[in-house]
Order: structure tokens, then sequence, then C-alpha cells
């Protein structure tokens, strides 16, 4: 079919379910007066704001920015509300993400700005005038993976309006730090990085390597790199920093050749060197570090970045720890005002001190983890598991149950940062997991998890060292795959160069496959000049994706990192070469998905942006591959392709995740348009179908649940010409409510219990229509309770419709009203109870509870509320819409948790006890009601009749009458009750001890209990007695006065 109107998309909703441990981040910056305002950008999840000194985070860039990658931020020193957002991470690292130039906000953070300099591609450094918030300079890096013009110093004199590249060397090197004097701003030392990154190295250094220096605001540079103390030779990467403490101080981190890398100082401004530090550990792996902060009023006093941070005293020539949350530094901001107030970030996250680093605020409040994988198991409800760069593996429930996923929920299946996790089909407490980089042992770092006894086993294919390059013969890559059989959970694929089988859990592997990549020897080396860097990410000619497939046991299929496929028909005995005509050379093949659905088809996503080439490649084959066809119409021409699968409940409706986010096609890949909804801009790594759930892992924004596809399922089925559509809610689990479900929360403000024992911050918002949702700040959004109804309405039928109002009834198998919602609201939000739905031209949608209706409205009071009614039992049901003369039903389940083993007999035993129970309360409602309204027409006939000298016996009586109401109404309810805290001072009464009877039957699933049974039935018989009493009242004192009135002439009191 056609592209689907994107308007028939709009109440997609994506779900972020953590984990709120956060994620890698290089750039910090903060409120030079405000004292609690910080902020953080996320190497790939956006800019970042606390109010509260780092308790709290909140993103403030989602649909401002069109990239995610922030590499560098400043607020004005001069204006708190000037902030500038430069996009790219220059820590040119194996899943780099790029940027799309500046941003700019005048606001603080509330909105932003694009303000060019798309093609800088990486940003490493902004500083802004001291005085002068227009006055801006960028260290632009440039592409990775290419040659590009747009690379240097830029410089803005209007606030980002127009851009001037005051200083560029070259089209192979950018600027990658810039520091200025705060005393004299003309003053600016800038720094040129020489670097390329592609699929097998990182090369840093060479000609165009150096250190600048302006003294006229930037009009002018001097090359200064071989000025008196620096090293000769190659020079790398180059830190820098102006110390605002001491005039013409600076040091510069130097990466250069072997041992003359290190600290260097000036006191000149850089006419003259001098080294004073040679440790290696402060310039340790210096393409991803090397930044150098000097302290802003102590002259001796300088920082320094690395894998640990470091703190000098004395000038820089020795250094202690700098004891940080996490590890892997980048980047620290030093109040000047106020030294005690620090933020720095590594790749744990950003944290914020107020004593100068003694201590920190937690890094377990972001929600910006970077996953590379995604895998879910076959619990209820499932888990989600991925490998966290810069962390361990994780396992995150899908769901709680509770209203929010807390850390406290989550735990580590084994500790890898890097691979594939695989949970074992049939028995998720064993998990398997590549943790090359995050584990000890040599060679592959293959963990198996035991969740039973959280032991980690390491069953790697091939235990053995190698540094040497990509030279050795048995070669994993930082992501290689783990894959299970889809046959058989004993046997287990892992890959790395060749193709590896076990059957015993590991104890021993067997290659099934020859070396299927190119192993091109202009590949295989180390990365360089100046620094051999080979970590286990730039391990290549491996294979990056494979595939067992499901309809033919035996088929495998296995695509490189240097672009060649291979299919074998025997379980690995052969293998043919497949791969496609005109793929080119170094092509990483990022994912192979076989078809859900069809023998033989597969789909296969390329990635080739290591080559300076942003295309999307999405191949397609019928046949195993013996041919292919490239599926890429509709994507965005620079926007690479990460991951592609189908779904497994509708044949070529497929998904793709790319490195901006995430494209479906409902027509087997002839056209992709975007599902992207309120899922962040950030690159889509993986994503799984579990059910009608779809899974995403981002990188950079942790994992985010689609959590019912059936709307795209029945788009894909086609709604034809229908401008009006009810569409079928999925199959829902009903459970009941967790005991304290709703009991905190407040409309405005933070709020900060979900329930007894699940601690979240939260805000609680309330729409229009009464239904109020959750907003989690530090936790994981839980999966709603309810069945979530969509639907489509046309401007025509609601014009016809009387006052526009559409109704959404809920019918039983019987066809009887469970409950029923309308559109049409009193003006008067007091007015108003339960929840109303939308009624708009386009997509709406409406969550029901899965209650009964509510029972009736006790008048005069705010404090009773309407007997709830009880949870629908497990069954068929009917969704009826209706607006005017139109109407549609759709047919849907509602099932009952499979971990539960209550019989549908008790279960209905325990509806049929809650309905009893809201019928009795709703009969002392009713009672109240008519007491009360007695009591006001008599209180009115009283006024009329006071200067009547005939009604002196009927008033008499109707005082009489009132005390007697009185008498029985206050044993069916305790009026004086209008608040919570009234409870300590008033006792309760029937219909408030009968209405602590619905949370104990209605507990868990469950026959009720004895007990319940016979406090309901004594104080049903004791309403009974009062309800008697009270009608006695009406049939006899009443009728009385009624008669009296009667003969008065003057009418009666309504009973």
């Amino acid at each position: 079919m056609p592209n689907v109107d994107q308007n028939l998309l709009s109440q997609i909703e994506y779900r972020n379910i953590g984990p709120t441990r956060g994620g890698r981040v290089v750039a910090v910056a903060a409120d030079p007066d405000d004292q609690a305002t910080f902020y953080f950008g996320g190497c790939a999840g956006g800019v970042w704001k606390s109010e509260d000194a780092g308790l709290y985070w909140e993103n403030v860039s989602d649909g401002f920015f069109k990239t995610a990658s922030v590499g560098a931020l400043a607020v004005a020193p001069s204006d708190g509300n000037v902030v500038y957002a430069g996009m790219g991470e220059a820590t040119i690292r194996i899943d780099v993400t790029h940027g799309d130039g500046v941003y700019k906000s005048t606001d603080a953070g509330r909105t932003w700005q694009h303000m060019g300099l798309v093609e800088s591609r990486h940003i490493g450094e902004i500083v802004v005038h001291p005085t002068n918030p227009d006055t801006v300079y960028v260290a632009a890096l440039g592409h990775s993976a290419k040659n590009n013009p747009e690379r240097g110093l830029y410089r803005s004199t209007n606030g980002g309006q127009d851009w001037e590249l005051v200083l560029h060397v070259s089209d192979r090197a950018g600027a990658i730090d810039v520091t200025l004097d705060p005393h004299n701003p003309r003053i600016l030392l800038a720094t040129t990085w020489q670097a390329r990154r592609n699929f097998w190295s990182i090369n840093s250094g060479g000609p165009d390597c150096g250190i600048w220096r302006s003294k006229d605001g930037g009009d002018t540079w001097t090359d200064i790199s071989t000025n008196k103390g620096l090293p000769d030779g190659t020079l790398g990467k180059i830190g820098v920093t102006l110390s605002p403490a001491k005039a013409g101080r600076a040091w510069a981190l130097v990466e250069a050749e072997f041992r003359k890398r290190g600290l260097y100082r000036t006191d000149d401004y850089g006419d003259t060197w001098e080294k004073v530090s040679s440790n290696p550990d402060l310039a340790w792996r210096p393409w991803y570090y090397m930044h150098v902060i000097a302290h802003p009023t102590e002259e001796n006093t300088v920082f320094i970045m690395n894998a640990n941070a470091w703190k000098s005293v004395d000038g820089g020539k020795n250094f202690d720890e700098f004891h940080t949350p996490h590890g892997d530094n980048h980047a620290l901001w030093i109040d000047p005002a106020n030294p005690q107030r620090m933020i720095g970030c590594d790749d744990g996250g950003a944290w914020v001190s107020l004593n100068a680093g003694d201590s920190w605020s937690s890094i377990y409040n972001q929600l910006t983890a970077q996953f590379y994988h995604v895998a879910v198991d076959d619990q209820f409800p499932y888990m989600v598991y991925g490998s966290q760069q810069d962390n361990s593996s994780i396992a995150v429930p899908s769901a709680t149950g509770v209203g929010a996923i807390n850390w406290a929920d989550c735990y580590p299946p084994g500790t890898a940062e890097s691979g594939y996790v695989a949970p074992k089909p049939g028995d998720p407490d064993i998990v398997y997991v590549g943790a090359i980089g995050s584990s000890p042992g040599a060679g592959d770092a293959l963990q198996r998890y035991d969740h039973k006894t959280k032991q980690i086993q390491l069953v790697s294919v091939w235990p053995e060292a190698y540094h040497d390059g990509n030279t050795s013969e048995v070669r994993f890559q930082w992501t290689y795959p783990i894959v299970f059989s889809p046959h058989d959970n004993k046997t287990l694929y892992a890959c790395g160069n060749k193709v590896f089988k076990t059957t015993n859990e590991g104890h021993s592997w067997d290659a099934i496959s020859p070396d299927l990549t190119r192993a091109d020897p202009k590949t295989m080396g180390v990365s360089g000049p100046l620094t051999m860097d080979t970590a286990g990410a730039e391990m290549y000619a491996t294979i990056f994706s494979f595939m067992a497939s499901k309809h033919r046991p035996g088929v495998l299929m296995a695509g490189s990192d240097d672009g060649l496929v291979h299919v074998s028909m025997n379980d690995g005995k052969t293998w043919k070469d497949v791969t496609p005509k005109g793929m080119k050379k170094w092509s990483q093949v990022t994912m192979i998905a076989e078809s859900e659905h069809k023998k033989g088809t597969v789909y296969m996503s390329v990635a080739r942006h290591k080559e300076g080439d942003y295309a999307p490649y999405i191949y397609k084959t019928t046949d195993w591959g013996k041919s292919w066809k490239k599926i890429t119409r509709g994507l965005p021409a620079d926007d690479f392709v990460r991951v592609v699968r189908e779904d497994p409940n509708r044949a070529g409706l497929l998904y793709a995740g790319t490195e901006l986010g995430l494209y479906a096609s409902f027509d087997d890949g002839a056209s992709w348009q975007s599902i992207q909804a309120n899922l962040p801009v950030c690159p889509v790594y993986d994503l799984v179908i579990k059910d009608t759930d779809m899974v995403v892992a981002t990188h950079g924004r942790s994992f985010w649940i689609l959590d019912d596809l059936t709307q795209l399922h029945q788009l894909y089925d086609d709604l034809g010409k229908a401008k009006n559509y009810l569409f079928a809610p999925r199959d829902t689990v009903r459970a009941p409510d967790h005991l304290f479900a709703g009991f905190w929360g407040a409309v405005g403000g933070k709020s900060y219990h979900v329930t007894i024992g699940q601690n979240a911050t939260f805000y609680l918002d309330e729409d229009d229509q009464g239904h109020k949702t959750k907003r989690v700040i530090d936790a994981g959004d839980d999966l709603p309770r309810g069945v979530r109804f969509t639907y489509l309405l046309d401007q025509a039928v609601l014009d016809a419709a009387p006052n526009g109002e559409a109704t959404l009834t809920i019918l039983d198998a019987k066809g009887d009203v469970v409950d029923s919602f309308s559109s049409v609201m009193p003006e008067d939000r007091k007015d108003r109870f339960g929840q109303y739905i939308s009624a708009t031209p386009g997509m709406n949608s409406f969550w029901w509870s899965m209650h009964h209706r509510l029972g009736e409205k006790m008048v005069d009071t705010d404090f009773h509320n309407r007997p709830d009614g009880p949870l629908a039992l497990p069954g068929a049901y009917t969704a009826r819409l209706r607006v005017g003369d139109w109407s549609m039903e759709q047919p849907f389940n509602l099932v009952k948790d499979p971990r539960v083993k209550t019989s549908q007999r008790d279960l209905k035993a325990q509806f049929d006890l809650m309905s009893d129970i809201q019928a009795k309360l709703n009969e002392i409602v009713v009672g109240v009601n008519a007491s009360r309204a007695i009591k006001k027409r008599m209180a009115d006939w009283t006024g009329r009749l006071a200067d009547n000298d005939e009604a002196e016996k009927v008033l008499a009586a109707m005082a009489r009458l009132e005390k007697k109401l009185d008498t029985v109404e206050g044993k069916l309810v305790q009026k004086e009750l209008t608040s919570f805290g009234d409870g300590l001072n008033y006792r309760e009464m029937l219909f408030e001890k009968m209405s602590g009877l619905p949370p104990v039957v209605r507990s868990a699933d469950a026959k009720p209990t004895q007990q319940s049974h016979d406090v309901f039935e004594k104080l049903s018989g004791q309403a009974d007695e009062q309800l008697a009493a009270l009608q006695a009242l009406v049939d006899g004192d009443l009728a009385k006065i009624n008669t009296q009135l009667s003969d008065l002439g003057v009418g009666v009191v309504a009973g």
C-alpha cells in the first residue's frame, strides 16, 4: 500500500523505560548567577538542565534539535539566559554520532534556534566573550571520516547570525579546543587536530596539528607550535587552557611522539614553554580525552580529564587523582565567582558539586544510556536486555505494575558494555553477553551469567589476548553477534571473523566457517601514527551481523564489517558468497533480519558512514541472497541505517532504525515514512518486536517501547477511504491496581512516591477530559493500566452530531453496558466527574481503566467519593463509538495475568462481591441524598410558612422529622468528614466502613476471604435497617406532613 497519511500516526506513543543510569557526556555548563542551575550535553542525548544542582535533570532540547549529539556547551558569562550548544561530539570513537552546527537559546534553554554551521559536523569547544554574549568562538573539527573545508575556528560577533572562519589550516584538520583570557579577551589560544576515523582505525596526528595564538580577538593568528619548549616532530591532539588566575599562564596537554607527550606550561602567553609533567596517565588515549582546565582563582591549580581525573596544586608538576563518580572523564567547569561550585562529566553522566569535588550529585537520574543491541525474554512481564556503553549489561523490566521502573528494578546480567545480549529461550536466568572492553580475561570475553547464583562464567570462544591490530587469526569486534538457534536452545552461535558454534553452553566451540571477511591488509594495521590504540572497538574484518533461519534449520547468513555477505544452507559445512552486486568494499552490514513470514526472504541494512557516505542502504532478497534489491525510497538521503526488522504480525510491515530516528514501510520496503512520534531524535541501533510491542534500543536515550502496534497493523490492513474509524484495541492483561496506586500525586509541582515501596519523582498532569498521567523524571515509565482506544473522526460527522457529541460505550459479552463516556463536558470543572473522551477532527485516543462505571454521587460533599465499580472480568468485550448517526464497533478481550492461577469462578466471586458492595453503597448514597433533599425542601417550607399562624403544627412536625432524619443519616454517613485530617476526630459510619471493604476484596486476583463476606453481611444488614427506618419516615412522618401541607393549600414536600 502507499504511504499512510502521517496524521493517522499522530497518536502512536513510545514509553521510556530507562534505565536511569547515565550515559556518556562530554559537555557541561552552568548559569553564572543562579547557583542551582546547570546544563549537560549528552553525547547522543541532547541538552539537559537541572535547576536544583543535579538532583533532577530534564531534557530541554527535544522538539528543537535535529541531531542528538552535543559536543560543546557554553553559557554566556554576562547573561545566564544565553546558552550555545555545539553539536557533534569530537571524541570520535567508533560509535560517534554527528551534529548539525550550533543552536542557541536566549531564554535559559526553554526554546532554541538553529544558528548554522551545519557542516561543522563535530564541535570540540565553544567559548563566549566574558562581557558580550553575542561574541562567541566555535572550534569546529569537521567531518570525522572525510575531508571538508568547513573546519577550523569560527567567530560570530552578532550572536550566531553570521559566522566568520577566522582560523583554517586545511580540509583535513579542524579546531578542537579554544580558550580566552577573561581579563583580556583579545588573547586567545586555539588548537587544531588532524584526525580521521574509519571502521578499522582512529588516526590522530599530522603536520596540520598545532597551537595557535591571537592577540586581536581572532582577527589574525600565529602558529606557535614550534615555539621554544614545545615538542618537535609530529603532534597530535592538544588540549589548552589559559589561567584566569595569572596573566600569561597557560597549560597545553600535548599528544606527541613517544616520551615527548605530556603537559607543558607557559607564563608568557605561549612565547616560551616548559614541560612540567611526563606522566603518561595524563595523556592516555589522547584522541578520547585531553581536556585541561585551569582553576579560576588559584594560579597553581590545574585539572586534567582522562580515564581518571587529575589535580595539581603545584603548577602541573605533580598530580593526585581527583575522584569522580564514574571515570573516563571529559569536561569540568568551575565557577569563577565561587570555585566550590563545579560541574563535570564522564562516560557515566554529569555530576555537580557544591564543595569543590568532595562530593558529587548522582549519575543515576539521567536517562541517557547508549545501547548497541536489544533482546527480550519470555517472562511476563518480559525483561529488556542490552549492553550499555561505558557501563554494564542491564536487564530492565518492561513493566512493574507499580507506576514506575526504578534502578532497583533492574539488574546487570554480566559486565558487558559493548556486545550482544542473548537470554536463553525458555530459561531467562541464563544470559550470554559479549563483554569486550569491560571484562577481565583475554580474547572475546564471552560471559555466561546465571541469575539464580549471580555468578558470571567466562566461556570465551578463544581467550587469547590480541593488541597488535587486526592481524590475529581469531578476531572478535566490539559488538560481535551472539545468537541462539531458533530450533534448539542448547545451540549458540558466536561470530568473530569466523562463525563458531557450541552445544554445551560454551565449554567447547567449533569453527563452522572459514574467515568470512575480506581481511584486506589495508585494514589490518593498528591506529596511529602517535598512539597505537586497539582497544577492541577498532578490531576489523569480522562478522558484524548473523542470522540463523527459523524457517529452514541449518540456513545461516553472515554479514561482515568490511562488506561481504555469506550464506550456508547446511549449518556451516559450506558457505557461498552472496554479497549484493555493487555493494562497495568496507560497507558495514549492520543487521541481517530474516523475514518472519516468508522462507528465503531476508532484509539487510548496511552503513558506510565511516567512509564519509551517509546514505541509507537496505537490501532485500527472496532467494537466500542469490539476488538482492535495494529498498530505500522515502528514507532521508543522509541518514544511514542501523537496523531493519519485519513485524511478525504482518508480512511486509517493516521497521528501520537510523542514526536520527525510526521509520516504517507499509509496503515491504517500496516506500518508507517516519514513525518518530514522541521518540526523541537520537540514534536507533536496534529494535525487536515482542508480541504487539516494539522495543527500541537507542544509543543515547535508553530503551523505549511502543506498547501497542495494533494501530499500525490496522493501518497496514488499510482503512480504505474511511474518514471515521474506531481502531480495535489489542488484547489487554487485566490486573488490579497496586494497593496504593493513585494515593500520592497532585497536579502542580513534583510528587515523590508512586506507591508505597516505589519512590519516583514525577509530575502529575491532568487533561481537560480528566485523564491523569505521570511524567516521571528520575525513573522509567511504567505501562499504564487499562485499554487504549484510538479513533479517527471527521469534521463533517462532528458537525452533524447534536452538540458535536461522541460517546464511547463498553459492552460485555452479553451486550450489557460496562461503562460509557461522552465528549460533552459541563463547562464548570466542579460539575465534572470521571473521564470524558476527546472528539476533535483527526486522531483521538482514550484510556479505559477496565472498571465498571462509578456509582452514585453523594450530594453536599466533596469528600465522599462515588462508589468504585469492580474490575471487569477476563473475557470478550465490545467497544462502540457513536457520533450522531454514525457508529462503529470493535471487539476486544481482557485476559488474565498469565502468572495468576486463580480460576475464572473465583474471579467471578470477587466481581460479584465487589458489585454487591457497590450496589449497597449506592443504596446508602440514594438514601442520604433523599434525606438531604427532604430536609432542604422542609427548610424552604419552614421559611415560607414562618408568618402563617395556621402552620404551627406542621412546622413542629417538620422539625421533629429533621431530627429523625439526622439520626438515621448520621448512622449511614459521617457528615463531618470534609478532609483526610477529620478522620482523627470523627468516627466512620456505615458508608465509610463499607467503603473500606473494596480495597480488601480487590487487592489481588483472588477469591474473596470469608471474613470479607462476613463483614459485608454485617454492615449490609445494618445499612438495611437504617434504610428501612428512612423509608418508614418517608412513608409515615413525611406523608403526614404532606397531608398537613395539602390541607393548608400550600403544596407538599417531595418524598
